[in-house]
């Protein structure tokens, strides 16, 4: 009889409201699910290829990385350190099987290639045939491919 009183009680303190969550503070409704990107696109990665484009654009005209493509190249996707020179990074995907030999249409993001010397040179693809690197009229630059003899390909950053 005692708890009858006590919910009663409550009951019309709280204005007949039930006394199941009464009182209690409500709660946002949960927040809608982003939208999913089409099958095999994540947005991740097309954000680190816009970030690592920026890092070149800011930097154009420099000739702070003149012998230092592969630096640059890393450095622009906020890395440093991961391989010797662009040659060693091209052949590492190569012997991946990632490797796009003489493709001139590289996505944006992707790193291209060059045989130009025994250390290699490497630059960043905008997506549109274009791509930034050291080297281009001796400073970082945008320029068109080929835009170097002996182009090998592209592969998507190891990093």
């Amino acid at each position: 009889m005692r708890s009858f009183l006590v919910r009663a009680t409550l009951s019309a303190l709280l204005g007949g409201a039930t006394l199941l969550g009464a009182g209690l503070p409500a709660t946002a409704a949960p927040a809608p699910a982003p939208a999913l990107a089409p099958a095999g696109i994540s947005a991740a990665p097309q954000a680190r290829a816009d970030d690592a484009i920026n890092w070149f654009s800011s930097r154009n005209g420099s000739t702070a990385y003149q012998g230092y493509c592969e630096k640059a190249v890393e450095n622009s996707y906020g890395r440093t350190g991961i391989y010797a020179s662009a040659i060693a990074n091209w052949n590492d995907a190569v012997r991946r099987g990632v490797a796009h030999r003489g493709d001139l249409n590289p996505p944006k993001g992707a790193l291209v290639f060059w045989n130009i010397s025994s250390y290699g040179h490497v630059g960043l693809a905008t997506g549109d045939g274009n791509f930034w690197a050291t080297s281009v009229n001796s400073r970082i630059g945008k320029a068109r491919l080929p835009y170097f003899s002996n182009y090998l390909g592209w592969a998507q950053p190891n990093f």
